[in-house]
C-alpha cells in the first residue's frame, strides 16, 4: 500500500482504537458521531473505488480538465495538506445508518481495494494522468488522490479522537 494510504489505515486505526462501542455511537445534535464518520470514510472508499473500476472498465481516464477553481482547491488540499471545515459531504457519502461492525469490518478492505485500484490506474494511464474528477476539488491524479484520502482521513480521525475523548 503507497505510503499515504499506509499513513491513513494507521491514524484510523489508532483513532478507532480510543474508543468503546458507547462512545462511539454517541453524538451531539448537530455532528456525526464517530461511527457516523468512520462509514463516511468507509463510503469514499467504497466510491473513489468505483469510479476508479469505471476508468479501469473503459480502459481511460475519465477526469475533465481543470478550471481555476480546480487547481485552486487541489493545491489547498492535495499539496499544503488544509482541508477547510464546514463542508457538505457529497450525498453519496453521507451516512445512512450502517451498522458499526460493517463498518470496521469493511473500512480497511475497502481502503486496500481502493489502493490496489489506483496502482492499476497509474499502472496503465501513468503517474501524471488525471484518472478522474473529485466533486469538490476536480481532476485528480493517482497520487493525488492518496494524498487526498490521507488529508481527508486525518482530518476525520482527528475529530473521532475529539468526540470520543470528550465523552
Amino acid at each position: 500500500m503507497d505510503s499515504y494510504l499506509e499513513l491513513l489505515r494507521r491514524e484510523l486505526e489508532e483513532a478507532m482504537a480510543v474508543a468503546n462501542a458507547g462512545v462511539m455511537a454517541q453524538t451531539a445534535s448537530e455532528t456525526w458521531s464517530a461511527d457516523q464518520i468512520l462509514e463516511h470514510l468507509f463510503l469514499t472508499y467504497k466510491h473513489t473505488g468505483r469510479g476508479l473500476q469505471g476508468c479501469l472498465e473503459q480502459g481511460a481516464a475519465l477526469a475533465t480538465r481543470a478550471t481555476l477553481k480546480d487547481r485552486f482547491a487541489t493545491a489547498l488540499v492535495v499539496k499544503l495538506g488544509y482541508l477547510p471545515s464546514g463542508r457538505k459531504a457529497p450525498e453519496r457519502a453521507t451516512p445512512r445508518g450502517m451498522s458499526p461492525e460493517e463498518v470496521r469490518e469493511g473500512i480497511f478492505v475497502e481502503l486496500q481495494k481502493m489502493a490496489s485500484e489506483l496502482d492499476e490506474c497509474e499502472r496503465q494511464f501513468g503517474w501524471n494522468t488525471k484518472i478522474m474528477n473529485h466533486p469538490f476539488l476536480g481532476p485528480l491524479t493517482a497520487g493525488e488522490w492518496r494524498k487526498f484520502h490521507w488529508v481527508h482521513g486525518r482530518h476525520h480521525a482527528r475529530q473521532i479522537r475529539e468526540r470520543t475523548l470528550k465523552s
